[in-house]
């Protein structure tokens, strides 16, 4: 089944259809649309730039922490994907140009987990890794069928209610130990079971 590392802007890919089809005329007839706002890329520009560069993404794994500042529940996003398949995944999405990961990181926690989520976020995250996808399976444990993708990867503590939006149907709320399940693994897009376990590892919720 192809997986696919989620937008931040619903119906941003084009599917269905070839975008490079007339890509010369294309861009002089959208270059209005860029000049309006250079930081949105197109679906034919979008398509064009993931054919020549590594896009840079930000993932969060949302967690609720206790007094002690120990993880007590992790959130895994139920998903619908632009094929219109349902998969467990996490917050995740590309950062735009101008913006700071900071910026990104809570943009895409707002997108997915609601405004009430109330990240905590430091004034310098710093990632617990660096995931690469690629679009050939098997050269990494991450995969994206559509592009190279470096995406860093954060714990964020969230202490708000979470009311999922866009195409983030739910959050399921989980002890670590469930988050860590083979089970989990396998419902779980591009291989993001992996990266929730290094999560879960870094912050020492491993038993």
């Amino acid at each position: 089944m192809p997986v696919r590392t989620p937008d931040p802007e619903p119906g941003a890919e084009g599917e269905g259809r070839d975008p490079l089809e007339g890509i010369d005329d294309a861009f002089d007839a959208l270059s209005t649309v860029s000049n309006a706002n250079p930081a949105w890329l197109t679906d034919v520009e979008l398509t064009e730039v993931r054919r020549r560069l590594p896009m840079l993404y930000v993932e969060a794994v949302p967690v609720r922490t206790d007094g002690l500042g120990a993880v007590t529940e992790v959130g895994i996003l139920l998903r619908a994907t632009p094929l219109g398949e349902i998969t467990r995944t996490i917050v995740s999405g590309r950062v735009r140009y101008g913006e700071t990961v900071r910026d990104a990181l809570f943009r895409h926690l707002e997108n997915d987990l609601g405004p009430m989520a109330f990240p905590l976020l430091p004034p310098s995250p710093t990632p617990f890794t660096v995931a690469e996808y690629f679009p050939i399976p098997g050269v990494s444990a991450f995969h994206d069928d559509r592009q190279h993708a470096v995406s860093l990867a954060f714990v964020v503590p969230v202490s708000g209610t979470c009311e999922p939006r866009q195409d983030a149907l739910e959050v399921t709320w989980m002890p670590p130990e469930m988050a860590a399940t083979d089970a989990l693994a396998a419902e779980m897009e591009g291989g993001r079971g992996t990266l929730v376990r290094l999560a879960l590892a870094s912050v020492g919720a491993l038993r």
